[in-house]
């Protein structure tokens, strides 16, 4: 899943590209947290970057956050050759509500890390709506990944 920043300077926020999994079903049903690719990226950095890790991890699709760019967050992932499927989503509603969903999963111990993930369970850990200064994107790109596997829809609209 991809949180694309909106603009690439040095203040800009980074990219959020989280790869993520699922398996097993019903209320046996894991998953997992396989890779964090987020940095700061000119666009077709970030959409180069997707691509490999697409790749790398065999995935199913792309999952893209429309909001700030709309066709264009689409239209970059084309031009750097990704032939694949995207799923657009749109936040409707505030990050908090959007993550609560997937909160649940980690309380149920339904949700596993693998590998070196430090930077986004450190946003996880310390990212407080109300004082917040920076955007979260790594736990953006997470939280998109996990509504999808899981097929949550609070707070989101699928394209």
């Amino acid at each position: 899943a991809i949180d694309p920043q909106a603009t690439n300077s040095e203040e800009s926020d980074e990219t959020g590209i989280v790869a993520a999994s699922s398996y097993g079903t019903g209320d046996r049903r894991q998953y997992s947290v396989d890779g964090d690719y987020s940095g700061k990226y000119s666009p077709n950095g970030w959409a180069t970057k997707a691509v490999e890790a697409y790749n790398l991890h065999d995935a199913d699709a792309i999952v893209i956050e429309t909001n700030q760019g709309g066709d264009m967050a689409e239209d970059t992932l084309r031009n750097a050759g990704f032939k694949g499927r995207i799923i657009r989503v749109h936040a409707s509603k505030g990050k908090f509500a959007r993550a609560e969903p997937i909160s649940a999963l980690y309380s149920q111990g339904r949700v596993a890390h693998r590998g070196n993930l430090y930077k986004l369970e450190n946003q996880q850990m310390e990212y407080v709506p109300t004082t917040a200064k920076k955007s979260p994107d790594r736990l953006d790109a997470h939280v998109w990944a996990m509504t999808e596997l899981s097929g949550q829809t609070v707070g989101a609209v699928f394209f």
